[in-house]
């Protein structure tokens, strides 16, 4: 299959659609499929909840081994391979019968989805980097909303109960699209000694870093419960529920500028203070998704989810790798993603488990959604504490 042309621009947009098929399809499409199961008896509220656990759980493996030394071979032999196996994954889910069947398949689902993130984001940024078109960057990053988007309207286009099995083909095959797309957009031409690289020093560790984890794990935990249920929050509100496919392409399309919007203000005030912010808009997101009777709550809920989760993703991870230590000494940088990863990892996998069993005690998401805008003013308050410990320390 011959490829197009290594344009900067074609490589950013290769990036694009490598996210939008793995991250937007293949790890979010399950929140708008998620209420027609619900409502077929598919799943319970809780099991609903271990089934999205389970695919975190994935995610987390998936970036812990793309940190690993282990892990050998081409960087997009891995993302070709791991693209592939999103696509199965999603479109198994539709032949699949039982909540084992669907963790498992959805544990797959993300291990693939974190390796497709962590090697075509190495490899369009290396590209991006070496051509001086760093900026395009926030075009790559702009496929996770694209691909929340498009999932929204092509789960709306066989909405129903009885059709949840027809959305999860769907999108297997909408990912297999972009599979096919990828192969002829992204190229691998940097040469290993301009590759991106990580130190071979040690890793510290200090408060500091240590506050970081805990700040960006507080963020999984936080984010995720509204990720996943929004839909099922909408659905479940006789006065809101036409507005269900609406509401995720408000996510979609938040999502889309969101890491270029947060990086122009981290710039302006800190990546720190701006991370901060991001929490407090995301948690006041979280609280509105249950708190409001009207579509205005979960307007309210779509626009700051997805305006904020891309961004707080990208500004934890560059926060890790810029923050100093104590006494000088030099970060093992690809450490320190993998335990960033590990705490952000932790938290998705708490969230969902524990909303679906206070749903099934309760039933609503308003307690859970609770405790999540409670973890994310902590996380903020940890960044702030954060960025005037280091400024006390110039």
């Amino acid at each position: 299959m011959r490829r197009m042309s290594s344009s900067p621009a074609v490589l950013a947009l290769g990036g694009l659609v490598a996210l939008a098929a793995a991250m937007g399809i293949g790890r979010f499409v399950y929140t708008p499929v998620l209420a027609d199961m619900l409502d077929a008896g598919a799943l319970n509220g809780a099991e609903a909840g271990y089934v999205a656990a389970a695919n975190f759980a994935g995610y987390l493996a998936g970036a812990l081994l793309a940190a690993s030394p282990l892990l050998r071979g081409r960087r997009i032999s891995w993302m070709f391979g791991a693209l592939l196996a999103s696509a199965a994954t999603t479109a198994a889910m539709g032949l699949a019968d039982g909540v084992t069947a669907f963790a498992v398949l959805r544990l797959a689902g993300g291990v693939a989805s974190a390796l497709v993130l962590v090697f075509a984001t190495a490899i369009v940024l290396d590209g991006l980097i070496v051509a001086g078109r760093g900026g395009l960057s926030a075009l790559h990053f702009a496929g996770v909303g694209a691909g929340i988007a498009i999932s929204a309207l092509l789960v709306h286009a066989l909405k129903g109960a009885e059709l949840w099995q027809a959305q999860w083909l769907a999108s297997g095959g909408l990912a297999l699209a972009a599979f096919v797309a990828a192969l002829l957009l992204v190229h691998e031409s940097v040469p290993n000694a301009a590759r991106s690289s990580f130190s071979a020093g040690g890793l510290a560790a200090d408060r500091r870093l240590v506050a970081l984890m805990l700040a960006y794990g507080l963020v999984g935990f936080g984010y995720v419960i509204t990720a996943t249920f929004i839909i099922a929050i909408v659905r479940a509100n006789p006065a809101v529920v036409h507005h269900e496919t609406a509401v995720w392409l408000v996510v979609g399309f938040s999502a889309a500028p969101s890491v270029w919007l947060w990086g122009r203000l981290a710039r302006r005030i800190g990546v720190l203070t701006a991370f901060a912010a991001a929490c407090v808009v995301e948690a006041i997101g979280v609280l509105a998704s249950v708190a409001s009777a009207g579509a205005a709550g979960a307007y309210v809920a779509a626009v700051f989810l997805g305006g904020t989760f891309m961004g707080l993703t990208a500004m934890g991870l560059a926060a890790a790798r810029e923050l100093p230590v104590y006494g000088g000494a030099q970060r093992d940088g690809r450490r320190v993603v993998a335990l960033m990863t590990a705490g952000f990892g932790v938290g998705q996998m708490f969230g969902p488990a524990l909303a679906g069993a206070l749903f099934t005690h309760t039933g609503t998401y308003t307690a859970a959604s609770a405790l999540a805008a409670g973890g994310l003013v902590v996380s903020a308050l940890l960044a702030a504490w954060l960025s005037r410990d280091l400024a006390r320390a110039q």
